[in-house]
C-alpha cells in the first residue's frame, strides 16, 4: 500500500511528521499516530479542523459551505477530516502542539565525528537511531554530552537520512564549543528533539534569493540538498557572507550542489578589509534591484539580527518588496541559544 509523508506545522513552531495511507484522511492518520488535530464533527460540516496546505496534492471528499468556502478551498485551505493526500504534503495547523496533545519528537543518536572546518566553525556528524522527519531549514535541540544543557542548530543535512549534520560556530566559552573542541569522541550519546521553526523551504514557484551569514549557511545546505534531489526550473541565487576567507566553510559542497541543481548561482562576500576578494563588505553592498526581480522573488535569510534588520531596510531603500521574505535570526553571542 502506498503511503505519504505529511508534515504538520503547529503554530508554536513544532513540526510532527506522520505517514498517511493513500486512502486515509489526514485527521485519521494523525489520530492513529497519537496526534489529536482539532476536531468536532468528522463529516466536513463544522470547520473545526480547517488548516492550510502549503504543499502537496490531495482530494477533499466533502465540505459544507458553512465549514469552508470554495474560495478558501481554491487558496489551499483544507478540512483535515476530508483531506486524502495524493502526494507528500505540508499542512499548517492553526493550533499549538500542546493543544493537539503532542510534543517535539526525541530521537537518540551518537556522535560519528567532529570536523574542525575553520577556527570559527565545526561540523558535527550524528548517527540517528532512526531517520528524523524535518523540513529543510528547520532546527533541532541537541543535548551537550556531559552537561544538562542543549543547544539549537539547523540541520545542514538532507531530510530523511539516518545521519544528521550540523554547522556550528566556535564560540569561546560556549558549552557546545567547549565539548566539540576539548572532549568530543565518536560514540558519545546525544538526543535530538524537534524539529522546530517556521524557517523552511516552501514550494519553489518563483526565483529564489537566499542570504546566508556565517554559520547561517547551515539551513541552506539542507535546502540545496533537497533541490538537488528534486530539481527545479527556477533560478536560485545564494549570497554567502562571512568575515574572512577562512570562514568560507563547506564552499566545495555548496558549489557541487549548485552544479547539480543547474540554475543556481553562488556569490561569496568577505567583510574583513585585509582579505582580498572580488566582493567585499556586506550583503547590502551588493544586493540590487535586479536581484529582487521587481518583487517576483522569494527571499530566505539566515543570519544575525543586524543582518536581518539591514536587509529589511535595504528593501525599503530599493523600493521593492519581495513576494515572500522568510528569515531566521540568531545571536551567537548569547550562549548559542538560537538556531544557527
Amino acid at each position: 500500500m502506498t503511503s505519504y509523508t505529511i508534515a504538520l506545522n503547529f503554530e508554536d513552531g513544532v513540526t510532527r511528521v506522520i505517514t498517511c495511507d493513500d486512502d486515509e484522511k489526514v485527521s485519521d492518520a494523525a489520530f492513529r499516530q497519537k496526534i489529536n488535530l482539532p476536531m468536532d464533527c468528522r463529516d466536513g460540516v463544522c470547520g473545526t479542523c480547517k488548516c492550510f496546505a502549503e504543499k502537496g496534492e490531495y482530494e477533499l471528499e466533502f465540505y459544507m459551505d458553512e465549514s469552508m468556502s470554495d474560495e478558501e478551498a481554491a487558496e489551499g485551505y483544507v478540512l483535515t477530516c476530508q483531506m486524502v493526500p495524493q502526494s507528500d504534503c505540508v499542512v499548517r495547523v492553526p493550533a499549538s502542539s500542546a493543544v493537539c496533545k503532542t510534543a517535539p519528537e526525541a530521537v537518540a543518536g551518537e556522535v560519528l565525528g567532529v570536523d574542525r572546518l575553520s577556527d570559527t566553525s565545526f561540523g558535527l556528524r550524528v548517527k540517528l537511531a532512526r531517520p528524523m522527519g524535518f523540513l529543510p531549514g528547520q532546527y533541532v535541540n541537541v543535548t551537550v554530552p556531559g552537561t544538562g544543557a542543549h543547544r539549537s542548530y539547523s540541520f545542514s543535512s538532507a531530510p530523511g537520512s539516518d545521519e544528521a549534520t550540523f554547522l556550528i560556530r566556535n564560540l569561546p566559552g560556549g558549552v557546545m564549543s567547549g565539548y566539540l573542541s576539548e572532549r568530543a569522541a565518536p560514540g558519545d550519546a546525544v538526543t535530538l528533539t524537534g524539529p522546530m521553526g517556521a524557517f523552511y523551504l516552501r514550494p519553489v514557484t518563483r526565483p529564489q534569493l537566499w542570504l546566508a551569514g556565517g554559520t547561517g549557511l547551515a539551513p541552506f545546505l539542507s535546502m540545496l540538498e533537497q533541490l538537488a534531489e528534486q530539481g527545479t526550473d527556477q533560478p536560485v541565487t545564494l549570497y554567502y557572507a562571512v568575515t574572512r576567507a577562512a570562514d568560507l566553510v563547506e564552499l566545495d559542497r555548496v558549489q557541487a550542489l549548485a552544479e547539480r541543481i543547474g540554475g543556481a548561482e553562488v556569490i561569496t562576500i568577505l567583510a574583513a578589509p585585509e582579505d582580498d576578494h572580488p566582493k567585499k563588505g556586506f550583503v547590502t553592498d551588493h544586493l540590487t534591484a535586479e536581484d529582487l526581480k521587481g518583487g517576483d522573488v522569494d527571499v530566505y535569510l539566515c543570519g544575525p539580527p543586524p543582518m536581518v534588520d539591514a536587509v529589511r531596510a535595504h528593501f525599503g531603500t530599493l523600493g521593492i518588496a519581495p513576494a515572500n521574505f522568510f528569515y531566521e535570526k540568531f545571536n551567537p553571542t548569547e550562549a548559542e541559544a538560537a538556531a544557527a
